[in-house]
């Protein structure tokens, strides 16, 4: 299945990045909510909910033979 964005990439195995990419867009969600810019905020919210879903409540890292069978 082709994903839009790969979430088991094994950048994203350590659990501190995955939480730092999920700040990063809630927190400039927040920012552009703040500023008056609706659209924005609505977008980077919502990339940081996705994010939450596929890192941290669906997330399953590959292992040698998930990688082997591509």
């Amino acid at each position: 299945m082709h994903k839009l964005f790969d979430l088991d990439h094994p950048f994203f195995r350590p659990l501190w990045r995955r939480l730092a990419v999920i700040a990063i867009c809630l927190g400039w969600g927040v920012f552009e909510f703040v500023m008056g810019n609706p659209f924005w905020g609505t977008l980077f919210t919502g990339l940081g909910v996705y994010c939450i879903w596929g890192f941290l409540l669906d997330y399953r890292p590959r292992t040698e033979s998930d990688s082997k069978t591509e």
